[in-house]
């Protein structure tokens, strides 16, 4: 889960570098990142894969289909929200996930866990300047939210299909397939091409999605939607120190406070885990 935090954190910094959150290239990054997934799955997982059931399993097509458009609908609220406050909100799948999983997967809703993603989420609301506009919430922000819920019940069908059975590489490709069927017309819908450049930059950024994709489905079939997903609330935190790095980007006293506290929120319940069972040393 925590290569699939590196991974997805350099691919939202190379998006960064391409700068497409704000016009329509962004459907053609989108799409990028669909057809080098499925190309990857098919290289490296051509064993494993199976195809065929991305139209014959249910659970494969509501993975797919709900994934695609959650990718689309976090996408679609980064110009009308801000990216601070599309980042804020779609990550509150991390409060919603595990109140899903205590329900149909009749997953334990554990305080640790429950008080870090808390805390997580306040320090996101701060790193990201969410709720320091003054704006008033708006339909955006309920649509925003739709994607975050959408987010939180892929978590759920993803543990849900491991149950079964169905390898990561499987369940992942459901993602690209559908996901590419969504996004492709869009992309040829904005006109323009990308240059080479932006291709270039486009198929690194989806190398790393994929990465990241793999990894973390691999990880949820071996922690909790509460445990994977407080996990992820690393990437903004990464991203953040990113952009100081590569664009000169400075944060603002509140913002490294809620840094702080994203960190703390996602490492408390696992170092105290590790206390209570007597380990000894910090993995």
């Amino acid at each position: 889960m925590l290569a699939s935090v590196a991974c997805f954190a350099a691919s939202v910094l190379t998006i960064r570098a391409l700068g497409t959150q704000a016009d329509g290239r962004v459907w053609w990054t989108c799409s990028v990142r669909f057809v080098v997934g499925l190309a990857v799955v098919m290289v490296l997982f051509r064993a494993q894969w199976d195809p065929m059931a991305l139209w014959r399993n249910r659970k494969l097509m509501e993975r797919g289909v709900i994934g695609g458009l959650s990718v689309c609908g976090f996408y679609l609220t980064l110009p009308l929200l801000g990216a601070g406050r599309a980042t804020f909100i779609n990550n509150t799948y991390v409060v919603f996930g595990p109140l899903m999983a205590a329900v149909w997967l009749r997953e334990p809703l554990r305080r640790p866990l429950v008080f870090g993603a808390v805390v997580s989420v306040v320090g996101l609301a701060l790193l990201t300047n969410a709720i320091g506009r003054g704006a008033a919430v708006g339909l955006e922000d309920a649509f925003a939210v739709g994607v975050a819920l959408a987010s939180a019940w892929v978590v759920i069908t993803i543990r849900q299909l491991h149950a079964t059975g169905v390898h990561t590489a499987t369940i992942f490709s459901a993602q690209c397939g559908y996901g590419l069927v969504l996004c492709l017309p869009l992309a040829l819908g904005y006109g323009a091409m990308p240059s080479t450049h932006e291709w270039m930059l486009m198929v690194v950024a989806a190398l790393a999605a994929t990465g990241g994709q793999l990894f973390m489905t691999y990880g949820f079939a071996r922690l909790s939607v509460a445990a994977g997903s407080l996990i992820q609330m690393l990437v903004p935190v990464i991203v953040a120190a990113g952009g100081m790095v590569w664009f000169g980007e400075a944060l603002r006293p509140g913002e490294w406070l809620g840094a702080g506290l994203v960190l703390a929120g996602t490492a408390l319940p696992f170092l105290g885990a590790r206390v209570r069972r007597g380990d000894s040393g910090v993995a």
